[in-house]
Order: structure tokens, then sequence, then C-alpha cells
């Protein structure tokens, strides 16, 4: 019976999501509009563009969760005005909590905000294995991958993409772009849908195909390839000893798939690459793999994020600051979760005004990251911060989206 639920789940959120395609965002009048936002903010502003934090970072204390956005996190959103939220599973009591937290940031935020989540399916899943919902589940990618049929990657897509689009959500951090090829691999695994390119390279696509058709922003990630090294990035140094025609042959696969099939961001990972760069830097740090390679050779023109600058790979051998900068000389547009927001925003300030880094070359991460915010329906103007989610919500917010799927499914009178 699960099954049968999850399967009728799966074709209403398809029929429903069927007129929610993401608007193009490269039109003349959008260029504009752009360019017309960017004349008016502050050197503070532009930076804040480039940070995406967890809600909890703006309280600048020591407290581990934030479930509210608390009067002294507004005052410090003024200051440190922050152009993204990352949402985790600590940041969520209940469906009318989380839809509340997301709303009140986007009231709050002056330019409106990126609002994402790690909804990879299976193991990586902050919201479908949180106790408070009731959502479509999947055991993982892989076992997507194992069907062979990327019909499957793309309906897992759009019924993921539903489902955080119904809450407010407007970027998915998915789908896995790694291939599993190193059995010691501790950290991708099941979240990758093969361990053939090939394989991985038509699940992806369709994957990317399939948020879009949701309406949904999403990432392909985490290049160059974290599917090969033996470590996890998380912990510590984490390395692949591919050479760069190593990594076009297998690495690189997925990522061009996904790129072709219009992937709206691309996330970083940060392991060093010693046969395929000189610099001796994690990728998320390196010209090479960013500017040359990823932009240059694969011809990516959206927006490139970091992995979380906190975790070890960086935090060991990097201030936040240095991090900040050194991803940002290297071509990257977002910085993902400092360790220290103030530290690292500061720094950037810093670069800018010492000319360390030219306001040009910040303008062209702010231009990709509006542009994005275009895409995800956002209002650059501030008349409306947020483009109204696939559901119509009322002020009955009692309404989850089980209850809004049995909705479609059965009649107006069976939403709880």
């Amino acid at each position: 019976m699960r099954k049968l639920w999850k399967r009728a789940a799966a074709l209403v959120v398809s029929a429903a999501l069927a007129g929610a395609m993401l608007p193009s965002a490269f039109s003349e009048e959008a260029t504009d509009a752009v360019e017309a936002k960017l004349t008016t903010m502050t050197l503070r502003e532009k930076v804040g563009q480039l940070f995406w934090v967890r809600p909890e970072t703006l309280d600048f204390s020591l407290n581990p969760e934030k479930k509210t956005l608390t009067q002294t996190m507004r005052q410090n959103l003024e200051q440190y005005p922050v152009g993204g939220i990352a949402v985790f599973k600590k940041n969520i009591q209940d469906e009318n909590q989380l839809s509340s937290l997301i709303a009140d940031f986007q009231s709050a935020s002056k330019i409106p905000m990126i609002v994402a989540v790690d909804e990879e399916g299976g193991a990586v899943a902050r919201l479908a294995n949180h106790e408070v919902f009731s959502l479509p589940k999947y055991t993982s990618a892989r076992d997507i991958g194992k069907t062979g049929d990327p019909e499957q990657a793309r309906q897992m897509g759009r019924t993921i993409g539903g489902y955080l689009r119904f809450y407010g959500f407007n970027l998915d951090f998915a789908p896995i772009a790694d291939v599993d090829s190193n059995p010691a691999n501790p950290v991708i695994g099941r979240r990758a849908y093969s361990t053939d390119a090939q394989q991985t390279a038509q699940m992806v696509a369709a994957a990317v195909e399939g948020f879009h058709e949701a309406g949904m922003l999403c990432t392909v990630k985490h290049f160059p390839g974290h599917g090969d090294t033996g470590q996890d990035s998380h912990y510590g140094t984490a390395t692949s000893y591919k050479t760069w025609e190593e990594m076009k042959a297998m690495e690189m696969l997925p990522f061009e798939a996904g790129i072709a099939a219009g992937a709206d961001v691309v996330m970083t990972a940060h392991i060093t690459t010693p046969n395929a760069t000189t610099d001796g830097l994690p990728a998320s740090l390196s010209y090479t793999m960013i500017t040359e390679r990823l932009r240059g050779e694969l011809g990516f023109q959206g927006v490139i994020v970091t992995d979380a600058l906190e975790m070890n790979s960086i935090k060991n051998h990097f201030t936040p600051a240095e991090s900040a900068v050194a991803a940002l000389r290297a071509g990257v547009d977002v910085l993902l979760m400092p360790s220290d927001l103030r530290a690292a925003f500061d720094g950037v300030v810093q670069a800018v005004e010492d000319g360390t880094l030219s306001e040009e070359r910040l303008n062209e991460s702010v231009r990709r990251i509006l542009t994005l915010k275009q895409k995800a329906g956002l209002d650059l103007s501030g008349s409306s911060a947020a483009k109204q989610p696939i559901a119509e919500k009322t002020s009955d917010t009692k309404c989850s989206f089980s209850g809004w799927l049995k909705k479609l499914w059965y009649g107006a009178d069976t939403a709880a």
C-alpha cells in the first residue's frame, strides 16, 4: 500500500507541476532589471549576496540551532545582508514553523533570498527524513540508477522539487553528479546514481529536467567529482589523484550532462587534485579548476557555489577571510556557510576596498546571483519577496503537503 501511495503521490505532483516550469531569466528586460538593481546596491549589499548561511549563523552567539528569526537576527541581517539561507533538519520543528521561518527571512531581507536545502532523496533529505513530514521517500539515488531508466530520475526530481516549492524553497542542492568509482570512498556511496559515468550522466540530466519541470532551481555537485577520493572533506583533506584527462573521461561526463540540461548551480568540492592542477589548492579555491576548467572548458555560465566553507578540509588550513577571498579570486560566486560569517564578510569587503578583489569582479558574481533569483521568480525590486508557492496558501496554515496531495487526488474537502 505504501508503494502504491508513493507512486500515486508522484503522479499527482507531476500533473500539478505541469505548468510550473522555471521562467527564463535571460531576456533583455530581465537583464535590465539586474543592472538597475546593481547600480543601487552598496558595497556591503553586494558582498552580502555572495554569502548563503545557516539561519543560526545570524545569531552571532553559540546557540546551536534556530527555528525562528529573532529580533537580534533581524538586526544582524541589516549589518550582514546575506543573499541566502540553507535550512537543515535542526531548523525545522513542524510544517507551519518551517513556512513561517522562510517567510520571515524573505520579509526581513531587502533583496529576496535564495532558500536552499540538501534534499537529494535517500540518506540526505532534510525534509523527507524528518519525523514531522509525510512526504514521498526514496531509498537512494543508487536504487534509481539501478533501474537504468532516466525517467525515474526525472520523476524523482519533479517530486522532490514539488514538495520543496510547496514549503517555500527555491533551490535544491541536488542532484549528485559524482561517480561512485572508489569503493573506499566514505562520503558518496549510494548518494551517487552509479559507479558508471555514462549512466550517472543520463540520470543527472534527467533529474535536472525534473527539478525544472517542478519550478525548482537545482545544483549539480561536487565538482570536479568527490566519488574517487578515499577521504571525506567534512573531516579533513580529501584528494583525487586522477589527471585532468582521466577526469574528463569519467568525472566530467555527469557534470557536462547536467550543464547541458540547464543546471542552475554547480557546487564545488574541497578536494585537492595534485595530478590535475599545479596550485596545490582545494578545487573550491583553484583558479585553474574553477575559471579555466569549469567556466572555460565546460562552458558553465551559471552560479558556482562552494561546498560549506566550515568543513575541516578548508577550516583547518585557511582563515574564514582567506578562504572567502581565495574562492572569489578563483572564480566562485557564492561562499556557502563560512565558519565565521563576520570575519569572512569583512574580509571580502576589505579585499575590495584595498584592491585585492576588483569591484568589477564582485559585480560579475552579483549579476549571476541576481539573475538566478530572477529565474526563481523573486522580485528584485523588493515589492514582493517571494513568488507564490505551488500550493495556494491561505490563512489556514494547517494544510500540509500530504493534505495538499489528498486535496488534488480526492477532492477539495479532504485536506487536513
